[in-house]
C-alpha cells in the first residue's frame, strides 16, 4: 500500500514495463533491461546524468514508450517524456560573430549575419530585424556542427536581444541565471527561490518558495501525503509558481542541500 498518498511507493507502480506481446527484452540496451527488471524510475537513473550513456537511455525509453512497447507509470517519468525535449538530440555549432547563419523552419527559416552571443543564445541580423535563437535551432552554413541532447531551448525578449548587443560591442561578459534550477535564499522571507521565464511576457522572474521548517518533513510520509492533498500537487503545472516547485521540493533535494529518499510529489 502507499503511505505517502503518492500513488507510487508499491515498486509495481514506480517503475517500467515492457510490453513483450510487442517486443522482447532483447532489444532492449544493458542499462534499460536493468531498470525493468529491477522495477527502477527512470528518474532514478542507474548512469550519471549528463553522461552519454544517461542521454543515450532516455532516448531508448522515448522511442520504445511512443512506440507502446514501453508502460511508464511513474508521474515524474511520464512529465519528462511528455513535457520535456530529454532524449531528444540536435546539431549545434560553434558559433561566432561575423558567422552566417539559418535558423530551422519551426523558427522561421531566416538567414543572416550573427552579431551576438551570450552563451547559448544568439543575435542574427536577418532581413527582418535582429532575431534571437537558442544555438540549436540554428545552422552555421559554413561549418559542420555536432550532435548535443535537447533539453529545454528557449528564446529571448527583445528587451535581452539588445542588451547583447551592447555587450557584444563593449566585450564584457555577463551570467545569465541558470533557469528551473532552485538554490538556497537568503532574501524574501522564503528558504529558496529559482529563477523560470514567465510564457506570457517572455521575462526572467524569481520565483521563491518554501520554509526552513519544510526540511525535516521531506522523508516523513504522513508530512508529504498531508502537504500534497492539502495543495493539490498533482494539478500544479504552473513553473512561475510557487506552489509548483514547493510540490516538487524533494527532486530538487540535492541542489538545495538536503537529503531526500523520495522523488515525486509531496
Amino acid at each position: 500500500m502507499c503511505n505517502c498518498g503518492c500513488g507510487t511507493c508499491d515498486k509495481s507502480q514506480k517503475g517500467i514495463t515492457l510490453n513483450e506481446s510487442v517486443a522482447s527484452k532483447q532489444i532492449l540496451s544493458e542499462g534499460l533491461q536493468y531498470h525493468i527488471n529491477h522495477k527502477i524510475p527512470l528518474t532514478e537513473h542507474v548512469y550519471r546524468a549528463g553522461s552519454s550513456a544517461y542521454f543515450n537511455l532516455w532516448a531508448e525509453a522515448r522511442a520504445l514508450y511512443a512506440r507502446n512497447i514501453l508502460e511508464v507509470k511513474n508521474t515524474d517519468d511520464l512529465e519528462i517524456l511528455n513535457e520535456t525535449d530529454l532524449g531528444h538530440f540536435g546539431i549545434i555549432y560553434e558559433i561566432k560573430v561575423g558567422d552566417q547563419v539559418k535558423a530551422s523552419k519551426e523558427y522561421g527559416g531566416l538567414s543572416g549575419e550573427v552579431v551576438g552571443v551570450r552563451g547559448s543564445f544568439i543575435v542574427v541580423k536577418t532581413i527582418e530585424g535582429d532575431k534571437s535563437y537558442h544555438e540549436s535551432n540554428l545552422e552555421v552554413l559554413n561549418k559542420e556542427g555536432k550532435e548535443v541532447p535537447l533539453d529545454f531551448p528557449i528564446e529571448l525578449t527583445e528587451g535581452e536581444i539588445k542588451e547583447i548587443l551592447v555587450e557584444a560591442k563593449k566585450k564584457v561578459k555577463k551570467k545569465t541565471p541558470k533557469l528551473n534550477k532552485p538554490m538556497r535564499s537568503s532574501s524574501g522571507g522564503k528558504a529558496y527561490k529559482v529563477y523560470v521565464r514567465d510564457p506570457k511576457t517572455g521575462n526572467i522572474k524569481t520565483v521563491r518558495f518554501g520554509s526552513g521548517g519544510l526540511r525535516a518533513k521531506i522523508n516523513d510520509p504522513k508530512a508529504r501525503q498531508a502537504f500534497a492533498k492539502r495543495h493539490k500537487c498533482s494539478q500544479k503545472k504552473d513553473r512561475t509558481k510557487a506552489s509548483y516547485w514547493s510540490c516538487r521540493l524533494p527532486r530538487y533535494a540535492k541542489l538545495l542541500g538536503l537529503k531526500s529518499n523520495f522523488s515525486g510529489f509531496w
